[in-house]
């Protein structure tokens, strides 16, 4: 019997996170199904908005972050703990105890 794949849904700005997409495809093979959204517009130094940058629904088993812009970072934290999808953003500094933060 062949195991279900982890659904992993990527967030990235400009192919921030191309490399670590690459990576988990080449060393996952069936383990993971990857989505991508990916931000390559130029962004203010601050989004009033973020939810107009975000999809309206996310669904996964777990959400990367790789975006670089804090509000959009942050937004997706909060998106993701009202949909109880664990969130990793590596080396970040979110104030939204529901994503990890480890450094990198």
């Amino acid at each position: 019997m062949k195991n279900k794949q982890q659904r992993i849904l990527v967030f990235q700005e400009n192919k921030s996170g191309e490399q670590k997409i690459e990576g988990i495809r080449e060393y996952g093979i069936d383990l993971f199904s990857i989505e991508s959204i990916s931000i390559d517009t130029p962004l203010p130094p601050i989004v009033d908005n973020p939810e107009a940058y975000l999809p309206e629904d996310i669904s996964a088993d777990i959400v990367l972050d790789f975006l670089k812009h804090p509000d959009l970072s942050h937004e997706l934290a909060v998106m993701c703990r009202k949909k109880r999808i664990p969130i990793v953003s590596s080396g970040k500094k979110i104030d939204e105890d529901w994503a990890l933060t480890p450094p990198t």
